[in-house]
């Protein structure tokens, strides 16, 4: 796992001493990310060096080979990333502000009780007096957490606010997160039948498969109100979206080629099915569980070894959450690779472009996270029941279109890629 910390090195203020400083991190295979003069004392200078290295090095190497340098010592250093999580990173707040009594008697007793009764009268009015059709439930039990596995829900939480917190800052939807204790199917469907009153929408994460299908399935029979696996979906749309761009950039059809999943998870079955909804014919598929490729059987896929997909197809999607799956040598000249799992790829963008590959990327670029909000915003918008493929298509073929620049997708804070995808994805559901 890559890790991102900033140092605080005091050096002397004289020609060299940085580059000294510099060298020794590099010489311990660290990236600098960022360099930053931030005091000036008589004689030194204090630097904050932000840097990213792997987990299996052990920073205190790194601080002592700086302390050894002449004149030159840490004084301090911090986690970006645990800095930016501490207190949480979401709240409630008010859209009104109450600020006399007039205002609190009408947001809350007695004037109230007459905007319960009209609900009561007419229930569709929750959606024009309540904040329901801008709320979310985001809901997981922590069995499938990011590509760390099953960590527990508790554990999970951080993943759940930070999608809440992209919901809100990306497309102005409150994200709600739902933690859930049971790894029973059963008990999960229930649970979120009971609570499902309390939202407009329900995202289903970080469920292990096969319980997943399970439960995203009857859930949709059961709620009168969208129901999305985002780490089948969500990540299947991102997948397409990034494979229509690099096919177009060749010049070939998608529909054409042969496509290679390798892991059969959640994301995997969603990449899966979503190429089949599209059109491509011949898909490939690879996991170490038996009923994993029969269920890719059930879509019309092809099972087979690691090894046949590698020398077969054109398109290779991985989402096995294993590091360094996909070895060097078994890269075909010409290949589009997605190494997908985060925090460390089956195999890093530039080992497999090295090796030949056409286009290869990772899971840091290929992000559900450019799908689930406007997707989200779209169906909220147009008050529809199911999240369809024709929607999670038209949601694809808009960040296809909007990646510029040779990029295979937008960038994930593209504002107008957000709201492009809520259009396409309201238009797709009003026409169907």
């Amino acid at each position: 796992m890559r890790v991102v910390e900033i140092l605080l090195v005091e050096a002397p203020h004289k020609p060299g001493n940085m580059a000294k400083v510099l060298a020794v991190i590099g010489d311990l295979d660290v990236t600098v990310e960022g360099l930053n003069a931030v005091r000036r004392l008589d004689e030194e200078t204090i630097w904050e060096i932000t840097i990213e290295y792997d987990d299996t090095l052990d920073i205190e190497v790194l601080i002592e080979a700086i302390n050894q340098l002449p004149e030159t010592k840490m004084v301090g250093k911090s986690d970006r990333v645990f800095n930016r999580h501490k207190g949480g990173k979401i709240k409630t707040v008010s859209k009104i502000s109450i600020n006399s009594l007039e205002i609190l008697r009408d947001v809350y007793t007695p004037g109230v009780a007459r905007v319960c009764e009209a609900i009561k009268e007419t229930p569709s009015k929750i959606k024009e007096f309540t904040n329901i059709q801008n709320t979310v439930a985001i809901v997981t039990n922590g069995t499938a957490i990011l590509g760390l596995g099953d960590i527990g829900a508790e554990a999970g939480l951080p993943v759940m606010e930070g999608k809440a917190a992209i919901l809100a800052e990306l497309v102005d939807l409150s994200g709600v997160p739902i933690l859930l204790n049971t790894k029973d199917s059963l008990k999960i469907i229930k649970t979120v039948e009971a609570i499902a009153p309390s939202f407009g929408a329900i995202l289903l994460e970080d469920i292990k498969a096969p319980e997943c299908f399970e439960i995203e399935s009857e859930l949709i029979q059961r709620l009168n109100k969208p129901v999305f696996h985002d780490d089948q979906h969500g990540t299947a749309i991102v997948a397409l979206a990034a494979l229509l761009s690099a096919t177009k950039k060749q010049g070939v059809n998608i529909k054409d080629c042969v496509f290679g999943q390798v892991g059969l998870g959640a994301a995997g079955i969603g990449i899966c099915s979503l190429m089949r909804d599209y059109g491509v014919k011949d898909v490939l598929g690879t996991d170490i569980n038996p009923d994993a490729m029969l269920r890719l059987g059930d879509l019309g896929g092809q099972p087979c070894s690691l090894e046949e997909l590698m020398s077969k197809a054109d398109i290779v999607v991985a989402t096995t959450g294993v590091k360094g799956l996909i070895k060097p040598e078994m890269v075909k000249k010409g290949q589009i690779i997605m190494a997908l799992t985060n925090p460390d790829p089956e195999i890093e963008p530039e080992v497999a472009m090295k090796m030949g590959a056409a286009y290869a990327t990772c899971g840091k670029i290929v992000n559900n996270m450019l799908a689930f909000p406007g997707l989200f915003k779209g169906t909220l918008e147009a008050e529809v029941t199911e999240i369809t493929h024709l929607m999670r298509i038209a949601a694809a073929e808009t960040l296809s279109r909007l990646a510029k620049d040779g990029a295979l997708v937008p960038s994930a804070l593209n504002q107008e890629a957000h709201h492009a995808v809520a259009k396409a994805v309201f238009d797709a559901a009003i026409r169907q």
